[in-house]
């Protein structure tokens, strides 16, 4: 069993608190393996030596902890209700990965009013620990939730399948980000795909489609293969990367993590509801 992680001494003005790069991990349907991706490119990230951090914030029906093998005593259930601190809640996984649990079959979770989901972006500013990166798993589909976490990261990246349902769902998402929350940009990452040239058929056809209906920038973050290690890492209840370092899917999440770390960090807040507002802020006084 892990250990929750203690908070640190260190306050929000500290040199090491500077603008953090948020991350969305999102999908228009269940089953295209969208909280596999938002864990391996979050350890990816840890491995390329930022200090990362991920959120599970599927609230109602949260499985990262399962899918790490992990046994968290606090989870954002206890947060929401006032039994724990953000900082109690946290988890150690692999390579020192923090993770932030959701609870698990909790309707009042996954019934959050807007009000709430703005808290808990909120409650981010009270974390005390160094930190780089936030990866965020979403709730697949388009929820309150969704549409509130994906526009209060900087970069939203759609997860999808080469299947007519996966890529229906993916357009809808986008379209809902797009048109009605502003959202300009997203990155699409296609994965369980066969070739490099099938993943990017995927971006291509989720491309043309949106070039049509919607003012929207649409960039290709990269795909991740059909692999059988990423499989028997699941059943291992294990990160890819962790279990299988050579297999061909812990090479493209590490290319992934490459690609996103050369995304520009934020100069300064936008004026919306976003994580770690506060750092971005003092980044942007201090630029």
């Amino acid at each position: 069993m892990h250990d929750s992680i203690p908070g640190q001494a260190a306050g929000l003005a500290d040199a090491q608190h500077g603008p953090v790069r948020v991350i969305a991990i999102a999908s228009g349907k269940g089953g295209v393996g969208k909280t596999n991706v938002a864990v391996n490119l979050a350890l990816a990230l840890q491995l390329a030596d930022k200090q990362t951090m991920l959120l599970d914030a599927d609230l109602g029906m949260g499985n990262v902890d399962v899918l790490l093998g992990l046994q968290p005593h606090f989870n954002l259930m206890h947060v929401v209700g006032g039994h724990c601190s953000l900082d109690e809640a946290l988890l150690e996984g692999p390579m020192g990965l923090a993770i932030v649990p959701a609870a698990s079959g909790k309707q009042r979770m996954a019934d959050l009013a807007h009000a709430e989901h703005v808290g808990l972006v909120n409650a981010f500013s009270s974390l005390t620990r160094p930190l780089d990166c936030l990866v965020i798993d979403t709730a697949a589909g388009i929820s309150d939730s969704v549409v509130t976490f994906s526009r209060a990261a900087q970069e939203v990246v759609i997860v999808a399948c080469n299947e007519p349902a996966s890529l229906t769902d993916a357009y809808a998402l986008i379209k809902v980000l797009s048109r009605e929350h502003g959202v300009a940009r997203v990155h699409v990452v296609a994965n369980m795909v066969k070739s490099a040239p099938e993943g990017f058929d995927v971006y291509e056809n989720l491309k043309r489609v949106a070039a049509r209906f919607l003012d929207v920038h649409i960039d290709y973050l990269g795909h991740v293969p059909y692999d059988d290690f990423l499989r028997r890492a699941v059943q291992r209840q294990r990160a890819v990367a962790e279990a299988y370092p050579g297999s061909p899917s812990a090479a493209a999440f590490r290319e992934l993590a490459a690609r996103a770390l050369k995304w520009p960090l934020p100069k300064g807040a936008r004026g919306d509801t976003e994580f770690f507002v506060e750092r971005m802020v003092a980044g942007g006084a201090t630029a």
